[in-house]
This record gives C-alpha cells, structure tokens and sequence, in this order.
C-alpha cells in the first residue's frame, strides 16, 4: 500500500462531434472521436488518519467539497471498495475550466486510478467503467486515453488506433466561458445529422470527410453565433499554419492541429490577449505508463 500517489489528469479535444436526438433519460445521443493532449492537471493522493476527505486546491474557481467531482470519486471509490481511513488530496490545476477540455472528468478518472494504486487495488476494468459513467458522460474515456469512438451520451467507448503524433495549439479566450447545459440549450430542436450518423459507419462517414480547414463539430454553429470571436480564432488558427481547427467539446476552447511544435509555438505568438497551451496528441501507451496504469489493471486483462 502506498502512502501518496500522483496522477496526471490529461485534457481532451473531440476531433469529430455529432449531436443526435435527445433520449428519452434526458441525454442526447452523441458520436464523438476524443483524443487525449498532453496539457494536464495533476492529482495527489494520501492516506491520512481519521475518515474524513480533504480537498486542497489553490484553483479559485474550483469548488473544494462535495460538488467536485475529485470529492465525489474518492467517496465512490472508498464506498465501493470498502476503503477505511480519510484521504488528502491535492489538485493542481492546469486545464482551464470551462472551455470543453474535459478536465473535471479527467480529474475525477485520474482520482480513480489513483485510488486503486493508493490502497494497492487491482480492480477489473469494466467495473471501473461503471463507476466512471455513474459520475459524467466523459469521463470513462479518460481511463483510456489515446484516441477512442464515444457513443451513447459519450460514456460508451470504443479505443481506435493511434494517429501520427500533431502538435496542438489550445486557445483558451480570456473572458468567454461557456457551460455545456447552455451549450446544448442553444442547438437548433431540429438536428439534421440523424438520419446519417446515427449509425456508427455514417458517423465515421462525416467525420473522415470534413470540410476543408475544420473538423466538424455541431456545437460550434450555436456558440459561434453568440460568442463571434470564437469563429476568429478558428479562422485565425488556420490562417497561421493549422490543418484543421475546431471549437473544443462544447467550448469555449477552440484548438488547432499542426505538424509540429515550432508551427504551434509560432501560430500562439497571434494570440496575445488570450491563454494558449501548446500540446501533443498522446497515445494509449503514453498515458498508460504515465498512470503506471498496467500494473493496475494487469495489461487491461480483467
């Protein structure tokens, strides 16, 4: 048993997107391509006396209770595997909040791995997919990594080969937040994808015959309309070197592709008003030994 363990949190940008119907539990029904980068958050873990969980983070607009999601997995994971004692954590954020990178699932599934580690708990794979999807839609893809197909309301995932490595140009816009719940109340009642999409072969259809210079992304028409500047970025990124450039989730990130990290760093000096990380595309590989994953899940046997 460890006494402290430390986990990076990789963020995520959805190279393909699709919003079909909404179901009937609430959800619309999604298709989606994730790709892990390498900005991350970092989540450290010990043991401590008494029972309680002590959230520590110097984030101002991170909640440190309940509400967290990191909170929420270390109560999940002490409750499902019978865990005694209380539990210190530490998260160091780095992925900006609010601009669809997926970093509070990520947290909340790097919190998981790291309790397993931390109480020396080999736990099969599935089951821990389970309890990924009882706390958010995203956040069973980060026990994977890499790139993977996500269908359902996103918590369904199906790994894919890895791509050639790309360097990414994230574009976080300083002052533009946007939440997912307004996100999907802005989305036109009437969806046209369905008909193609909803079948994953049409999915794969759409999103392997982009339009040129972008990814598709059906979330970027209603908050392009309301936030402009974002649709310049877009714009901007691709007139700087970028292959492709997409809002990121749900936004209000918007990210850029590029062959290298010298095209990357050139294309961000553009963006002086705004926060701008220059990352990597990551493998399963790469994320699995930065998680010591394999030594977890025994090479994802269970």
């Amino acid at each position: 048993m460890n006494r402290s363990v430390r986990i990076p949190a990789f963020a995520k940008v959805n190279l393909c997107l699709r919003v079909l119907r909404k179901r009937e539990d609430g959800f619309h029904e999604l298709r989606t391509i994730f790709q892990a980068i390498g900005l991350h958050d970092v989540v450290e873990l010990a043991l401590t006396g008494g029972r309680s969980i002590a959230l520590e983070t110097e984030a101002t607009d991170v909640p440190a209770g309940p509400e967290n999601l990191v909170w929420r997995a270390v109560e999940l994971c002490r409750s499902k595997w019978k865990v005694r004692g209380g539990i210190r954590v530490r998260l160091e954020k780095r992925i900006p909040v609010g601009r669809g990178l997926g970093g509070g699932s990520s947290d909340a599934a790097a919190t998981m791995i790291g309790m397993s580690r931390l109480i020396g708990k080999h736990v099969p794979l599935g089951h821990l997919m389970q309890m990924a999807a009882s706390l958010g839609s995203d956040v069973p893809f980060f026990l994977f990594g890499g790139r993977a197909l996500g269908a359902g309301r996103g918590e369904e995932i199906y790994p894919l080969s890895d791509a050639p490595k790309r360097s990414i140009l994230v574009v976080s816009p300083r002052g533009i937040s946007v939440s997912t719940a307004d996100a999907y109340r802005w989305l036109s009642p009437t969806l046209t994808n369905e008909s193609i999409a909803h079948k994953i072969y049409g999915f794969c259809t759409l999103c392997w015959n982009p339009r040129e210079g972008s990814l598709p992304n059906d979330f970027e028409a209603a908050v392009f309309e309301r936030h402009p500047r974002l649709k310049n970025i877009q714009r901007a990124l691709i007139r700087h070197g970028a292959s492709e450039a997409a809002l990121a989730g749900s936004g209000s990130a918007v990210f850029g592709v590029f062959r290298n990290p010298a095209q990357a760093r050139r294309a961000a000096r553009q963006f002086t008003d705004d926060q701008v990380f220059v990352s990597e595309t990551l493998t399963r590989d790469e994320c699995a030994r930065a998680w010591r994953w394999r030594a977890v899940l025994r090479a994802r046997s269970a």
